[in-house]
C-alpha cells in the first residue's frame, strides 16, 4: 500500500511512502484486538477501592439486648452488617487488575489496528515537524489542513517531540504519542490516524 506525503498545509509534497502490507494490509485478527483493548483498560484501574468489615469498624462491644424473650433475632454487635453503620460483606479490596499478553498477540492486534484504519482511509503521512516553541493554535491550523479538526486525532511522532506534545495538550480531542507508546486502543479511538515520515520507518522496525 503506497500512502502520498502531505506537508502540515494539508498539500502533497511530490513524495509517496510505501505502507507494509505484513503492517497495513493483513486481514484484522477482531480476537487479538480485544485482548488488547481488554488488557489496555484492564491495566488503566488503581484497584484501589476498599470498604471497612466488620472487624474494621469502631464501635461499642456491649450486648446490645438480651439473648433470648425479645421475639426477634439475637444481635451481639454494633458491628454486625445488619445494622446501619456495621461492617460491610465481602466489600471489595485493594487488587491488582492487570492483564498479562504475549508480545506477538499484542503485536498482531497493532497491526490489525492499523490494517484496519488503511483499509478505511484514516491514515494520513504527514512530513515530520517541528515547533520552535509550543503554540496550541498552530497546532490547530495543521489539524485543520489536514481535515481533522473535528475528529479524535493521534499524531504519532518517531521520538518524543515535546514542543509538538505541548501544544496539542489543551485539546480534548487531540493527542500525540511516540510510536514506542502506540497502543491497540490509541489506534482504534481515533477517528484520524496522522503518522509522520519517520514514525512510518520506526513502526516498520518495531513490528519486525
Amino acid at each position: 500500500m503506497t500512502l502520498e506525503v502531505v506537508n502540515i498545509q494539508g498539500q502533497p509534497t511530490g513524495r509517496s511512502i510505501d505502507l507494509p502490507e505484513n503492517i497495513f494490509g493483513i486481514e484484522p485478527n477482531e480476537h487479538a484486538i480485544y485482548l488488547a483493548v481488554k488488557q489496555y483498560l484492564a491495566n488503566q484501574r488503581q484497584g484501589t477501592h476498599k470498604t471497612k468489615e466488620k472487624g474494621e469498624i469502631t464501635a461499642s462491644t456491649r450486648k446490645i439486648k438480651r439473648q433470648k424473650g425479645t421475639g426477634t433475632a439475637r444481635a451481639g454487635s454494633l458491628k454486625s452488617p445488619v445494622f446501619r453503620g456495621g461492617g460491610r460483606v465481602f466489600g471489595p479490596r485493594p487488587r491488582s487488575y492487570n492483564v498479562r499478553l504475549n508480545k506477538k498477540v499484542k503485536r498482531l492486534a497493532r497491526a490489525s489496528a492499523l490494517s484496519g484504519k488503511a483499509g478505511a482511509g484514516e491514515i494520513t503521512v504527514v512530513e515530520d515537524f517541528s515547533f520552535e516553541a509550543p503554540k496550541t493554535s498552530a497546532y490547530i491550523n495543521i489539524l485543520s489542513a489536514l481535515q481533522a479538526e473535528s475528529k479524535k486525532s493521534v499524531l504519532v511522532t518517531a521520538d518524543i517531540e515535546k514542543e509538538v506534545y505541548l501544544s496539542s495538550r489543551n485539546l480534548r480531542k487531540a493527542q500525540v504519542v511516540r510510536v514506542a507508546d502506540l497502543n491497540t486502543y490509541d489506534i482504534l479511538n481515533a477517528g484520524a490516524l496522522i503518522l509522520s515520515e519517520s514514525a512510518v520507518e520506526k513502526i516498520k522496525e518495531s513490528m519486525v
